[in-house]
């Protein structure tokens, strides 16, 4: 056999890896990792095997008592309070613009010049996220008792770290062309934004705000939970005096508002962008 027809392997041909060694080692250790902590957390969790087996008797017998739903209290008890869900999603998504938007310019590194300012507007960025807004809202309820200023002012400010935070990554990644020739002709910090960054934002900008006005919908409907107003609160009284069939008829009108809102989103999208 001549030396053409050997196969590769047999004249010192180097094989061709995925994947180094290394990288090799590198899965498989994460792959542990993960096997690791999931054995850890189920061992941690505590799961009771009696009550895990009885779980779809007692799933059962909820829902024979949820069903059918009470729609007679959606007039007086339901109806007020998922209005006032929506005015809260509303009113916090807008005062999370008015707060977001600065902290949005400021974190952006290629319009805000200045380190210091960076950091500071990451901080209060970050900051914002890593708080739960049934955590803000128990805040909030603490000092203004209550109701619901106190979701509006928490879903608000769970609103910023998220807003901001995607505003200024737009940012970042604008073209600087038009931003370049603004400069050379001597065009202001102002008349950069207006005329250099804003025409290109605008689409992600409004795409942002419909996005978090959708979620904050759907938050603002478990704030009443600790008492932050909303349809929350009915749910909330509902359970705690076992009217099962008036939870339903609550869960089916807040999974209802919500399919409606995600409708209202996708329309206003493919009109407005």
């Amino acid at each position: 056999m001549s030396e053409a027809a050997l196969p590769p392997h047999t004249l010192g041909a180097p094989q061709w890896q995925r994947h180094t060694p290394a990288q090799r080692w590198l899965r498989w250790t994460v792959w542990f990792v993960i096997v690791l902590a999931a054995a850890l957390s189920l061992r941690h969790i505590e799961i009771v095997p009696e009550f895990l087996a009885d779980a779809p008797a007692q799933m059962g017998d909820l829902v024979q008592r949820m069903w059918p739903p009470d729609w007679r209290h959606y007039p007086k008890g339901i109806h007020d309070a998922l209005v006032e869900t929506l005015h809260i999603a509303t009113l916090g998504t807008l005062l999370s613009l008015l707060l977001a938007v600065p902290f949005g310019l400021m974190v952006a590194p290629n319009l805000t010049r200045h380190r210091g300012l960076n950091f500071f507007a990451r901080l209060v960025l970050v900051s914002s996220r890593s708080v739960n807004s049934l955590v803000w809202a128990l805040l909030f309820v603490a000092v203004f008792g209550p109701g619901a200023l106190a979701g509006a002012l928490a879903i608000g400010f769970r609103s910023i770290g998220f807003v901001g935070k995607l505003l200024g990554e737009a940012i970042e990644q604008s073209p600087r062309g038009p931003i370049e020739a603004l400069e050379a002709a001597g065009a202001g910090w102002c008349a950069r934004i207006g005329y250099g960054y804003w025409p290109q934002l605008k689409p992600a900008f409004w795409s942002i705000v419909l996005l978090r006005w959708d979620i904050n919908v759907r938050e603002s409907a478990v704030l009443g939970l600790v008492g932050a107003g909303g349809i929350g609160m009915v749910l909330d009284t509902a359970m705690n005096l076992f009217q099962w069939d008036r939870v339903a008829a609550v869960l089916l009108a807040i999974f209802t508002v919500v399919v409606m809102a995600e409708v209202v989103v996708t329309q206003v999208r493919q009109r407005v962008l």
